[in-house]
């Protein structure tokens, strides 16, 4: 069975203003059991980073990893005032994964960083 495709980025967690990870996929779901089975050499395993606590899902791969590259270059306070308006509780959200509900438009990725 072929997997369908949804462009996404998301950020890992290991604890509250823990360590994170931003990344982009397009298998979202796939992806965050790569993270939790530790399939992954490097930072997300060392580190223990298994919480979905922020994700939105693309049109588009390229937009994507766009929008993961500049997350990438934000301080970690913005980071976690990303992840509070959506998650202020922090909680895994793996298992209520929905791209319709945080589908981004292609002009949403030209507005400033937060600060």
């Amino acid at each position: 069975m072929k997997e369908e495709k949804a462009p996404a980025v998301y950020i890992m967690a290991n604890r509250y203003l823990g360590a994170l990870y931003v990344g982009a996929t397009s298998a979202l779901y796939y992806r965050v059991c790569e993270h939790k089975n530790e399939c992954f050499d490097g930072n997300t395993k060392e580190c223990g980073l298994k919480t979905l606590a922020w994700y939105e899902h693309h049109l588009t791969m390229d937009a994507a990893i766009r929008h993961e590259k500049l997350l990438k270059k934000w301080h970690r306070p913005w980071k976690f005032r990303l992840i509070e308006e959506m998650n202020p509780d922090w909680l895994d959200w793996h298992d209520a994964i929905d791209s319709l509900a945080t589908l981004v438009e292609e002009e949403a990725l030209s507005q400033p960083s937060p600060g």
